[in-house]
């Protein structure tokens, strides 16, 4: 067994992987995450052989993470995942290629292995991100925009009136405030998202990850394929190739 840990910029998702089987655990979020709730959360799991990190939040998490990990299982092997120039069949468009999001990178690397193709894949967390792979597998490029909630938590940092709220309300012309702030966010990022559709090829998938995903996916005038492991998977992909 392999244990899989996505600490991304909100909260931590890990999973296992053992074979091609991979099961998801409960994610923590950021104030969650300490070595005592870690240990307490995967003191019962099988040893791991190895565990894979991806990290693109603050460097405390992951020492938590290794902190943890080494007192349950001392000696394990524990893996730091980069951004590769080329690797798993994914040539990385950035001319530095570590700068790209290691969970960006590991996207590409799941939808490389699993859809082939051409393909979309766009996270809808705290960040909008959006990487496009050509059918031999060039990453073309992305975009990065800010996710739903850092919208809304934009406007009302910027403006005295706007009171800033988590609620979710039907989409639509509104006649309430917090009600034009959703519906606006979200308005937006389904226009980025339906501006770099329009640009595909017609046989390119779409797949959509990340919290918000099935709440934009709603909106939009296509049905994308959800795929919420979809940074685990590609955690898993890298660590077999490497061991």
């Amino acid at each position: 067994m392999n244990l899989l840990i996505d600490i991304g910029n909100t909260r931590l998702k890990w999973g296992t992987a053992e074979d091609h089987r991979l099961i998801a655990g409960q994610p923590l979020v950021h104030d969650q995450v300490t070595r005592h709730a870690l240990v307490e959360l995967w003191q019962h799991l099988v040893p791991p052989r190895h565990i894979a990190v991806a990290c693109v939040s603050a460097g405390h998490l992951f020492e938590q993470v290794q902190s943890a990990a080494l007192e349950l299982w001392p000696g394990v092997d524990i893996r730091s995942v980069k951004s590769q120039a080329q690797a798993f069949d994914v040539r990385n468009a950035y001319a530095q290629p570590e700068k790209l999001g290691v969970d960006r990178w590991l996207s590409l690397v799941a939808v490389r292995h699993d859809y082939m193709g051409p393909a979309c894949v766009i996270d809808c967390g705290t960040a909008i991100t959006v990487d496009v792979l050509d059918a031999n597998g060039r990453h073309q490029g992305g975009l990065i925009s800010p996710g739903l909630l850092l919208m809304k938590k934009s406007l009302t940092q910027g403006t005295e009136q706007l009171q800033f709220s988590e609620a979710n309300h039907a989409f639509g012309l509104a006649t309430g405030t917090e009600a034009a702030i959703h519906s606006g966010t979200l308005s937006a990022a389904v226009g980025l998202i339906e501006h770099v559709v329009a640009g595909l090829p017609e046989n390119a998938r779409v797949i959509l990850t990340g919290g918000d995903a099935e709440l934009i996916a709603e909106q939009l005038a296509f049905k994308p394929i959800i795929d919420t492991d979809i940074v685990l998977r590609g955690l898993s992909i890298v660590l077999k190739g490497s061991v």
